[in-house]
């Protein structure tokens, strides 16, 4: 036998938006336990006949009974009355603050709570339109350095949360809200912290380390070891000579081992018959004259017994062994913008001011990476009232890169 339903006033939140649901109730899941019991006792006096009242009791007691458990609060009552008390939730908590999230490579949510009277005090300091300023600040503290790019995304005065695209991925960002004015100024509300987008393409970064660690060691509040990305370890400092310290360093080895009667100096090598090391090692001498030259299998080898070496030809061949070699390209672009005015003006570029010599020419140069760059160019009379401006943007689209540092270089064997 099914259970009797309980009173309106007895029911869960759950159980009166099932009810609110079933009476076709609009935006019930909004409403908090006081709001939807109204709602639905005035749906039930004024637009559901006897009959229908009847059917829908019926089916309301049958839904109900799914969710009676019958459960109570242990501290006296019953767990209807949970939610009691409670007050609404503020639209807003009086401070400018705005949040960015990486979704995932190409795309960042945003979202912030910006007081009205916030916004009209910058309205009233000249602000027209609302926008959101996505700057690439990768290991540069932009409090201090302008940011490697800046992209621009008016907004609606009514939004609370924006979804922007990231130019490229695998840096880091910030993004601000404020207004942008007639004459160039931004006017900034809030900033973010500082976020790091995900790459596109799997980390190339492997790197292995084992520790033992004590069985009673107490870990609590204590590092072991810092792992350091690729890109953020600094370069090892190398002397410039270090290549052909390297050589002659080999060089060294293999006249030692010559001199005290080893392979090199009893019978002829063939090539590729050693570890890659020896095969290397085997045709470099200290004069470095006949580097990578080959002996033949007619027996005839260098006369070393002269002030210099017999390079007639007669025994060498003219194909090199395999060898390694290091191989390395680097390439980027920078944009720059120029121009000159009124030694007493006003420039900005995106908002920010620039300074100018003593002509009135400026130059302003910043990393060109990937994506759309949105300059606007102001240019403000020293008594304000003339204004020249020009708005430009640059678009970079790199189709393939495949490049490395020097540091980065590792030897490659090529025959």
């Amino acid at each position: 036998m099914a259970k009797e339903r309980p009173p309106l006033e007895e029911m869960t939140l759950r159980q009166l938006r099932r009810v609110a649901s079933e009476c076709g109730i609009s935006r019930y899941s909004r409403m908090r336990k006081s709001q939807l019991l109204a709602s639905i006792q005035e749906k039930q006096r004024t637009k559901i006949s006897v009959e229908q009242t009847r059917t829908l009791e019926a089916q309301e007691e049958v839904e109900a009974a799914k969710f009676e458990l019958g459960q109570e609060d242990r501290t006296g009552g019953t767990l209807a009355s949970v939610d009691e008390g409670l007050g609404d939730l503020p639209g807003g908590y009086g401070e400018s603050r705005i949040m960015l999230l990486p979704r995932d490579p190409q795309w960042a949510y945003s979202y912030w709570d910006i007081p009205n009277t916030n916004k009209e005090e910058m309205r009233r300091q000249g602000g027209q339109q609302l926008a959101l300023r996505l700057y690439d600040v990768t290991d540069i503290n932009i409090e201090t350095q302008s940011p490697h790019s800046i992209q621009e995304y008016p907004c609606d005065e009514l939004a609370r949360e924006w979804y922007l695209p990231i130019p490229v991925s695998d840096r880091d960002y910030v993004v601000d809200i404020g207004y942008r004015c007639a004459d160039g100024r931004w006017l900034v509300l809030s900033r973010s912290a500082l976020v790091h987008i995900p790459p596109v393409y799997p980390s190339d970064w492997i790197e292995d380390h084992f520790l033992t660690i004590e069985w009673e060691e107490d870990l609590r509040g204590k590092t072991f070891m810092q792992l350091v990305p690729p890109s953020k370890k600094a370069p090892v400092a190398t002397s410039p000579n270090a290549i052909y310290d390297e050589i002659f360093g080999m060089a060294e080895s293999a006249e030692s081992q010559r001199v005290a009667g080893s392979l090199f100096g009893s019978m002829q090598h063939v090539p590729g018959s050693m570890a890659p090391e020896q095969s290397l090692s085997s045709y470099v001498f200290p004069s470095g004259v006949g580097m990578w030259a080959v002996p033949t299998a007619s027996g005839i080898g260098m006369n070393m017994s002269g002030v210099g070496m017999n390079m007639s030809g007669a025994g060498f061949a003219s194909a090199p062994p395999n060898r390694p070699r290091k191989f390395w390209l680097v390439a980027d672009a920078e944009l720059i913008v120029y121009g000159a005015t009124e030694p007493d003006a006003t420039v900005t570029i995106g908002g920010r001011p620039i300074k100018l010599n003593a002509d009135g020419t400026f130059r302003f140069q910043m990393s060109f990476q990937d994506g759309i760059i949105d300059y606007p160019i102001v240019a403000v009379a020293s008594d304000g009232e003339q204004t020249r401006e020009i708005h430009m943007n640059f678009n970079r689209v790199t189709p393939a890169r495949r490049t490395n540092t020097k540091e980065e270089a590792v030897e490659e064997w090529f025959a």
